[in-house]
């Protein structure tokens, strides 16, 4: 696996309940983040709960974690994270937390130990910001959304 960029994850259990998230394949980009809960949530249709891990971590300088929905969640349940991907900053040290909505039309019970969401570990690059009185032309130019079109 010569391809794949290395970095270390330190984690935390802050409750014995608490999992250490995986990788379920070779080749996943995702680690499973697991709800740490002492009983059972259910989120109705349109509801949104901030559902914990149980866990601490500290992610190398240059990196970021990215809190992403589990697709087996979204496409058969409607549950999904709304701020996806969630930015976890490699300075932050507080419990992860992952928020879920509920976007079907059937109330979704997440118990202690379901598969809430992946954690994925990439790159940051950091910009240098420069104010300017003007940019630089390009074709497309101040077109915005739906520009491109859809085929």
């Amino acid at each position: 696996m010569e391809h794949i960029t290395h970095t270390t994850l330190q984690v935390r259990r802050l409750h014995d309940r608490a999992v250490v998230p995986q990788y379920q394949s070779e080749l996943a980009a995702g680690l499973d983040l697991v709800a740490c809960l002492d009983a059972p949530v259910t989120l109705q249709p349109g509801a949104r709960a901030l559902i914990p891990t149980g866990l601490a971590i500290a992610i190398e300088p240059g990196f970021e974690g990215q809190i992403r929905p589990r697709s087996g969640l979204a496409c058969r349940f409607g549950v999904t994270v709304p701020n996806a991907p969630g930015t976890i900053d490699a300075d932050y040290r507080g419990e992860i937390k992952v928020g879920l909505i509920n976007l079907g039309s059937e109330p979704f019970v997440v118990e202690p130990g379901t598969r809430i969401a992946q954690l994925v570990i990439a790159p940051v690059a950091r910009a240098e910001v420069l104010e300017v009185e003007k940019l630089d032309e390009t074709v497309r130019g101040t077109s915005g959304f739906g520009s491109t079109g859809v085929a």
